[in-house]
């Protein structure tokens, strides 16, 4: 390697210090690391809980404070999230990262732009599908309910994210509660295809969320019913035949008999 093309980290090592840290802290398994992401789950659950509050203290003064402190949260995650990565065109490759851009933009203009902080419900998706939910459920003894608890943060995301949109484009100038849960109704009524046809979208923006709806909200509630009525399996590739799913006391891979050596839940 070139001295042009030496690693930035190697001429300030104060930041390969830094971005190491943030690494461990962001990707370890040590308790210290899962405590530090457990508190960014909760510090997302809480951004999502001004979203909802939102109709019932826009008018007052404590809002604005709100706000501009949860978007210089979500700046400083930002360039943690860029230190972290590698380069920084795979920081911009993330869609998340783009969805935190338009939340941080949003939460930066509140009076000419919607409230989009409805989008950090992706955070809670991307800790359901990493191995920080497997790691946690290993350690409390119920990894056997990894799956269907997978399944039930893919629903319960989705119905967040397609009211926050509803609400949003709808239903956000209603005063109070009342036009939150005009947007969960209407998404829960069009996702399980009941229909009442009392709440409405109107126009071809509300149509197509509503085709989406149906389509997208069916597909994840038959996933969720098939996490809680199937059999638990453990996830272990088979060396021989690659079959992935296994039962939790397989000896042998039902598929080829080659011998397995799946590692048990205390592992």
């Amino acid at each position: 390697m070139t001295e042009t093309s030496a690693p930035k980290t190697d001429r300030y090592p104060w930041l390969a210090n830094i971005r190491l840290r943030l690494r461990s802290l962001y990707f370890g398994r040590e308790k210290g690391a899962l405590y530090f992401q457990v508190t960014l789950a909760v510090v997302d659950l809480a951004i999502l809980g001004f979203f909802i509050l939102g109709p019932y203290i826009r008018s007052s003064p404590s809002y604005l404070i709100i706000d501009y402190a949860i978007a210089a949260w979500i700046g400083v995650e930002l360039v943690a999230r860029a230190l972290i990565e590698r380069s920084l065109r795979d920081w911009l490759k993330r869609p998340i990262t783009w969805l935190d851009f338009i939340v941080l933009a949003t939460l930066l203009a509140p009076e000419l732009l919607f409230n989009f902080a409805f989008l950090r419900a992706m955070r809670i998706w991307a800790i359901g599908q990493s191995t920080l939910l497997k790691e946690l459920l290993r350690r409390c003894g119920y990894r056997r309910l990894e799956e269907a608890i997978r399944a039930s943060i893919n629903v319960v995301v989705f119905l967040f994210l397609i009211t926050g949109f509803v609400y949003t484009f709808f239903f956000y100038r209603q005063d109070g509660v009342t036009g939150l849960v005009d947007a969960l109704y209407f998404t829960v009524a069009t996702v399980t295809t009941t229909g009442f046809g009392d709440i409405t979208l109107p126009g071809t923006l509300g149509k197509l969320t509503s085709i989406a709806t149906m389509i997208i909200g069916i597909s994840l509630f038959v996933r969720l019913a098939q996490a809680v009525v199937r059999p638990y399996k453990v996830i272990f590739p088979c060396p021989q035949c690659g079959l992935q799913r296994h039962d939790a006391d397989a000896v042998h891979c039902k598929a080829c008999g080659h011998i397995l050596n799946i590692p048990d839940d205390g592992a």
